[in-house]
């Protein structure tokens, strides 16, 4: 079915949990922070999610999208550094937010390209990454993180985001 191996599978589960943590945490907190509980599945979960990559090659060879891997995890890294011990709204915690966000976008683009050359199957939407379609989708969906980063800037910095660094606090 979809000619994906067990592993792949493996991969494609640990990868949506990591998606859909980062996208609750984008919807419901306007904000990623390692310091949480679903800001450390979301990392994790993603290292994981870069790490079981390297071993799936349609092409037995490195790709473009193990290039997209290696910035994940650099992205990532500084997320993490620019977070650690960042004052809730302080410049580096927008930072953090925001490279924790770009991370999120990155999942979509093997996720699109993935799910689109398989499905339907036998006549999958897309040929492969360089199928204007996919371009436009995964275009499309970085414009529409632009605007979910411009408004969890102005989210962070109005303060609404301090509700999950304390489960006492009130939800804004």
């Amino acid at each position: 079915m979809l000619n994906i191996t067990p592993f792949g599978w493996f991969h494609t589960a640990i990868s949506l949990v990591s998606l859909f943590g980062g996208l609750y945490g984008l919807l419901r907190y306007h904000d990623i922070r390692y310091a949480t509980p679903l800001g450390k599945t979301y990392t994790w979960f993603t290292v994981a999610t870069c790490i079981t990559s390297f071993f799936l090659m349609r092409t037995g060879k490195l790709s473009e999208a193990h290039g997209l891997t290696v910035l994940t995890l650099i992205v990532l890294a500084g997320a993490w550094l620019l977070g650690r011990n960042a004052i809730a709204g302080s410049w580096r915690h927008v930072f953090s937010s925001l490279a924790f966000t770009l991370t999120v976008y990155f999942h979509f683009i093997p996720g699109f390209t993935e799910t689109l050359t398989r499905v339907p199957i036998g006549a999958p939407l897309v040929s492969g990454p360089q199928d204007p379609l996919l371009q436009k989708l995964v275009g499309g969906a970085y414009l529409v993180f632009l605007v979910v980063m411009a408004l969890q800037v102005r989210a962070i910095r109005r303060g609404r985001t301090s509700a999950i660094h304390s489960p006492l606090a009130s939800n804004r």
